[in-house]
């Protein structure tokens, strides 16, 4: 039989949201971010009348751009490529054209994130941001030879049927519905597989092995020698034949080692080192993972696969070409696991934990109710992509009033309530049960001081593995600071509202480009402790260099504006930092003598603000001597009213608690 074509072409078997090339840190922000380049872009005078595609040279000015504006590290070998791939994830979600210049949603977007206002106003009750995302996510769409598929929609039918997908048949099945057909399959598989009655791998396998291509190359290995040239075009590589010459040796040392019996393995273990995925192929055949000890024991090091029972070359070359393909397969699918799975938490309604995917509470019983419906919608495109209409214009179907939501939350924690204000009680009481679960596995006492030291060191790459990456560090910070005083606080009061953060639906945070208040203020009623009062947490990561012109009047403002707001002139600020400038601290103490005007009536005024200052290091001694609000409040008032006014030796009586 004559070898395949060599020209024989790469098909997708599966979709994935965006690009790679825009698998990145701080998603919500970047995104925001990029939008408002590219809008400055095009008001450049020079990009006015160009157009971007096939237009090199505005290509690489727009990388130039985002390079100067920091969006950027780094010199790309081919910028205009680089530009293209940075924002095609924001044409294929419709928040940019494909000659990028911004969509009608892409600017609502962007006039949300420049005005910062993600407040909730939708059915969902998410943020706006998440709201548009939602809309975006159901309007996206792939095609495949022809036919349409809107995965958003596929997903949602699978969590409503299903409750929820495990991370395996999130990353290995969902993307494979590129059609109608494949997605019924996946539907039917799903329980089979969940009983055990078959594998994500065979699933993979029957795929694959359906489509031409596949079937033509491995007729072509059966019946033609092995050669590297056969190797190459068999490997139907998405990018270049040549990155799969490895294969050929790795080929020849798989028919060494199971046909021909040979008991040095060493050179099948190296031979996987030059696969690019090889990892895939050396957990498969080996016991172990140490050179000595595969060199030493040789055939014990193997794992007991089918590879063992071969008896000639034909069921090696078919072997050889399944796992080839399952692992490219699945090396492909794990790749797009983190990027599919930050454009969906975009949306604010679906939960990523506990290494399940399912709805949130509110989401599962609104799109239950509608599950028939879903996939009417799943397998076509649409003309409405760009543009900035309404949810019922995109699924009239959709539907949920009051009732509804009295109904759902019934349903959902087995309760008897009938009024609206009782089921947003209870949906925010179970916000915080999910929120104090969180604190008690995730953020011991222990953790935390582990955390700050983190912080003081800025081992920013340890802060974002444990919190997320979603969010830049300053952000993160503030969102710590805001756990530990909630713990400090024994947990009493509204922390949630409390925190001038953006939040998603598993409760870590997250960053927008315009940034938002760096206050945490916190509601204290009355006690036999301390008065009503409020507290504004202010929380830096500066240098000491720039600490106080970045932090001295804004501190300052925000407390003075604040009780002249309230009229309680019992609030005052903690100012917390890993780092503390001494003329921070004598500023901050010179306050207590300090007048602060309302600049509209300068008849009234404050005498004297509160501010207290406090490093990383003092959170951790307040946390490891377990020490609560109770007991600070009275010593931040006493050391406050201390006649001691020189800056330094204040600070000591400070933080001793």
């Amino acid at each position: 039989m004559p070898y395949p074509n060599p020209n024989i072409a790469y098909k997708s078997y599966c979709w994935s949201f965006g690009t790679t090339s825009f698998r990145t840190k701080n998603f919500n922000q970047k995104i925001e971010t990029l939008l408002l380049l590219l809008d400055k872009f095009w008001t450049i005078p020079e990009n006015l009348h160009q157009d971007w595609e096939g237009n090199s040279s505005l290509q690489s000015s727009f990388y130039d751009f985002m390079k100067e504006h920091n969006f950027l590290v780094g010199d790309a070998s081919r910028k205009a490529k680089d530009a293209r791939e940075k924002t095609s994830g924001l044409v294929d979600i419709g928040l940019i054209t494909p000659k990028r210049k911004l969509s009608p949603v892409g600017n609502k977007l962007l006039e949300l994130s420049k005005n910062n206002n993600f407040t909730s106003d939708n059915i969902f009750t998410i943020p706006q941001d998440s709201y548009l995302y939602f809309m975006q996510m159901l309007k996206t769409y792939n095609e495949f030879n022809g036919e349409y598929i809107r995965p958003y929609f596929v997903l949602l039918y699978l969590l409503s049927k299903f409750e929820y997908l495990t991370y395996d048949e999130f990353t290995f099945l969902l993307p494979l519905c590129i059609n109608e057909r494949l997605t019924n399959k996946i539907i039917n598989v799903i329980a089979e597989i969940r009983n055990n009655q078959k594998s994500i791998d065979t699933v993979i396998l029957e795929i694959l092995f359906s489509m031409e291509n596949y079937q033509e190359v491995q007729a072509s290995l059966l019946n033609n020698p092995v050669t590297e040239e056969l190797i190459c075009t068999i490997g139907i590589n998405r990018k270049s034949r040549t990155f799969d010459k490895a294969y050929y040796p790795f080929y020849l040392e798989l028919k060494n080692v199971f046909l021909n019996g040979s008991e040095n393995l060493l050179p099948l273990y190296k031979a996987t080192k030059d696969i690019i995925i090889g990892k895939y192929w050396r957990s498969f055949l080996f016991s172990t993972q140490y050179e000595k000890t595969i060199k030493n024991n040789r055939r014990e090091s193997l794992n007991n696969t089918v590879f063992n029972t071969i008896q000639n070359e034909t069921e090696l070359k078919t072997l050889f070409f399944q796992f080839m393909h399952l692992f490219k397969a699945k090396a492909t699918l794990t790749d797009y696991f983190d990027l599919n799975k930050r454009y969906i938490k975009n949306t604010d309604i679906i939960l990523f934990e506990d290494n399940t995917v399912k709805l949130d509470i509110l989401p599962k019983h609104i799109f239950k109710n509608i599950e028939s419906n879903l996939l009417a919608y799943a397998f076509s495109k649409t003309e409405t992509l760009h543009d900035n209409i309404s949810l019922h214009e995109i699924l009239p179907e959709l539907s949920f009033n009051e009732q509804d939501f009295i109904t759902a939350i019934n349903e959902e924690f087995h309760t008897n309530i009938n009024t609206i204000t009782e089921a947003q009680n209870t949906i925010e009481q179970h916000r915080y049960t999910k929120l104090n679960k969180m604190i008690d596995t995730k953020f011991s006492n222990e953790k935390l001081i582990q955390l700050l030291e983190y912080f003081e060191n800025r081992n920013d790459d340890k802060i974002n593995e444990y919190i997320t990456d979603n969010a830049d560090i300053p952000t993160i910070f503030e969102y710590i600071l805001g756990i530990i005083w909630y713990k400090i606080s024994e947990r009493q009061g509204k922390i949630l509202d409390y925190m001038k953060l953006s939040l998603e639906a598993d409760l870590l945070p997250k960053t927008h480009a315009s940034g938002g208040e760096a206050d945490i203020v916190y509601e204290y009623s009355e006690t036999n402790q301390y008065p009503a009062h409020n507290l504004l947490l202010e929380a830096t990561l500066a240098n000491a260099n720039s600490q106080r012109a970045m932090e001295l009047e804004p501190v300052t403002r925000h407390l003075g504006q604040h009780i002249l707001r309230s009229n309680n002139i019992k609030s005052y600020s903690i100012f917390i930092s890993n780092k503390l400038n001494v003329n921070i601290i004598s500023d901050f103490r010179g306050r207590k003598t300090y007048i602060w005007y309302d600049t509209t009536n300068h008849d009234h005024f404050i005498q004297g603000l509160k501010i207290i200052p406090l490093k990383t290091t003092d959170l951790k001694t307040i946390l490891q001597n377990n020490l609560t609000y109770k007991d600070l409040y009275s010593h931040f008032e006493q050391v406050y009213q201390s006649p001691n006014m020189e800056a330094l030796s204040w600070y000591e009586e400070v933080k001793s608690f």
